[in-house]
């Protein structure tokens, strides 16, 4: 793998997660906006609900929210990239989320042919949550 690739693989994956991070639409916005400067196209959309039932919703989610912010276009290829991505990055929590309600923030960053695909969520119940994120990325 080329510097180049690399270097396009960590932008795109750091950007998922910044996004991913953000507190308030406000500071989303103003992230999105900043990666736009520096080539990077990015989307969030928030989440919770209990863990299992809803996985296929969370990706679904993540390509729509992809989709509307103009990440990707209507093919397969496209689609198939972020919700491999989304899958990925959800597949990692899955041991601490099964059985447990799961509430926070997807972050999607596409630099390039690169996507990459955040999940950061509040898991557990009531006031005892614990806090986990996972990464998922995808060539186009």
């Amino acid at each position: 793998m080329s510097d180049n690739q690399l270097a396009g693989s960590k932008m795109a994956a750091a950007a998922a997660i910044r996004v991913a991070l953000t507190v308030s639409r406000e500071d989303e916005r103003d992230l999105i906006q900043h990666g736009l400067a520096a080539g990077i196209q990015a989307a969030a959309v928030d989440f919770g609900g209990e863990f299992i039932s809803s996985v296929s919703k969370m990706v679904e989610r993540a390509v729509v929210a992809a989709k509307r912010e103009g990440l990707i276009s209507s093919t397969h290829v496209e689609e198939g990239a972020v919700a491999g991505a989304a899958r990925e990055a959800i597949s990692q929590i899955i041991n601490k989320a099964i059985g447990l309600n799961v509430g926070g923030k997807i972050g999607i960053a596409r630099l390039g042919d690169h996507i990459g695909v955040c999940v950061f969520f509040g898991i557990g119940l009531l006031h005892l949550n614990e806090v986990a994120i996972g990464l998922g990325h995808r060539v186009i």
